[in-house]
């Protein structure tokens, strides 16, 4: 078996200038696989292959991106539009804004993250006789299967995906491109080829959960209940067909250009009742960043808008954040998902902030949060609380109440693990990840530039399971997700007074909202 290794260039759409081959004549036993835009090496040595990669001396034309990081919510708003949808329309929420007592509003930004794998990804291929057959980790095998097929020109029958066990990702990373990878180049050399990324290529060159931007609108009468809704969000478009792969774009194959992320959507209106409301999604042409699916996609970032802007209204109404959720609930199964976590949190009425004074310079704060996923699955409250130092602005989650009912419970050991991974992964997403990146390239590519949540920062998670044997089951694996940024970003507005829009809630961030 051979290895081999890929030699990107700072931006996506750079072009091939030159080659020197001289720099790697020391290095035995390596092939250089030249096509359009791509370049490649294989040698019978991993090592060689590294080796070869590093030093040879590749000579782009960089093709800048339209925008960095920094500049990104402005980038979204001022954004070519493909298409403006109305995902929910009920009532007249114009009308009933134009006769509110109290009109609310503010806007909220999730940025792309990174898929995070701990191990970078790898895959093996082996094309010879007019047949392919590749191991590979992958969310979809039977999907990737076909792709490839098509790409390659390979028959479908002929072609074989053996699915191996990779890092964890929770939606699509590097697997599927690194498949391509070696595709690609067993293909050239007629060998089997094993191509394993670097920490760099990973970070650097997984599609990213895509970033969202989110203005909400508030009608509120003379009691402080919700008249009238309105969400507005600029999110990527989202096309048919499958995520374009990075070596056969720079190979010049033809593939499809679709970027599955249909599902950003979702969960964008409030379940409080509020009986005119409309949300409105504004389809991007472009984003910057090859989008992915990312576990729970679209709906952490537009549930931590509104269950933080829900949490505004009710201060500003004088309630209690619970108190003011639960008079407008009707739905049993949600009121028992709330009254279970507030119960097992021993949450004491109050509005916030908290009038508790300080230790020193660290305040106490507990926030609350909850969702319904897709507004027609599983049932999910979280309640949390958190110690930040105002004097540096670090938040620390020291515990985390959850209460789950996803109809029919069947392994109750299992589901409880899926709940604990969903909070702990969105804590991490939401107290450290972003992706930053100029206009040649994602800058994040180490864990010193990219940092997810250590075990010393992992607070005690309580998990309390509802079950309801004459329901129907759902999957447990995202929904417990949604509630997290928002139970988070409560927490700290409950310790501090300090309202966060933007995640991640880095330290920098908290201390600069800290009145």
């Amino acid at each position: 078996m051979m290895h081999g290794r890929v030699i990107r260039p700072q931006s996506a759409g750079a072009k091939l200038l030159s080659v020197d081959e001289t720099s790697i004549k020391a290095i035995p036993q390596v092939r250089i696989v030249r096509q359009r835009n791509f370049v490649g090496v294989v040698a019978k040595d991993e090592w060689a292959a590294i080796r070869a990669a590093r030093e040879l001396k590749v000579q782009w034309e960089e093709m800048p991106g339209p925008i960095g990081n920094a500049g990104l919510e402005k980038y979204l708003r001022e954004g070519s539009v493909e298409r403006d949808e109305t995902v929910l329309t009920r009532g007249d929420s114009k009308s009933a804004m134009a006769a509110a007592s109290k009109q609310l509003s503010a806007t909220y930004f999730w940025p792309n993250q990174s898929h995070g794998s701990i191990g970078p990804s790898c895959a093996v291929a082996d094309v010879h006789d007019g047949a392919m057959t590749i191991w590979s980790s992958s969310q979809g095998p039977h999907g990737l299967k076909g792709n490839l097929a098509k790409i390659y020109g390979i028959p479908e029958a002929k072609t074989h995906v053996v699915y191996l066990d990779g890092a964890g990702c929770y939606g699509s990373n590097g697997n599927d491109d690194v498949a391509a990878d070696a595709v690609f180049l067993s293909k050239a050399v007629g060998a089997p080829v094993r191509v394993q990324w670097m920490r760099h290529d990973e970070h650097g060159w997984d599609p990213k959960g895509p970033q969202q931007l989110l203005d909400l609108r508030a009608g509120i009468d003379v009691e402080g209940r919700i008249t009238a809704w309105e969400t507005e969000m600029w999110l990527p478009v989202s096309k048919p067909g499958a995520r374009p792969l990075l070596t056969p774009d720079a190979a010049g194959i033809p593939q499809d250009h679709g970027q599955n992320s249909g599902l950003l959507s979702q969960n964008a209106d409030p379940p409080y009742g509020a009986t005119n409301v409309r949300v409105t999604a504004h389809w991007l042409k472009d984003t910057p960043i090859r989008p992915s699916n990312l576990r729970a996609p679209g709906k952490i970032a537009n549930v931590f808008a509104v269950e933080s802007f829900v949490d505004q209204i009710a201060a500003s109404a004088g309630m209690d954040p619970v108190a003011y959720r639960l008079r407008s609930m009707t739905d049993p199964r949600a009121i028992a998902v709330v009254k279970r976590t507030t119960e097992l949190f021993g949450w004491q009425e109050r509005k916030s902030p908290n009038p508790a004074p300080a230790e020193g310079t660290i305040k106490i704060g507990r926030g609350f949060a909850y969702a319904r996923y897709k507004q027609a699955e599983n049932y999910v409250a979280i309640a949390m609380e958190v110690a930040v130092d105002t004097a540096t602005g670090k938040v620390t989650p020291r515990r985390v109440v959850c209460s789950h009912d996803c109809g029919l419970i069947v392994n109750p050991e299992a589901l409880k693990n899926q709940i604990e991974g969903c909070i702990l992964q969105t804590l991490s997403r939401a107290l450290h990840e972003e992706v930053k990146f100029d206009r040649g390239r994602v800058t994040s590519l180490d864990w010193a530039s990219y940092p997810i949540l250590t075990m010393p920062e992992a607070p005690t998670v309580e998990v309390a399971l509802i079950n309801h044997p004459e329901e129907p089951l759902y999957g447990a694996g995202e929904a417990a997700a949604a509630p997290v940024a928002g139970a988070l970003a409560n927490a700290i507005f409950d310790a501090t007074g300090a309202v966060l829009r933007v995640a991640p809630f880095i330290a920098e961030r908290v201390k600069a909202a800290i009145v």
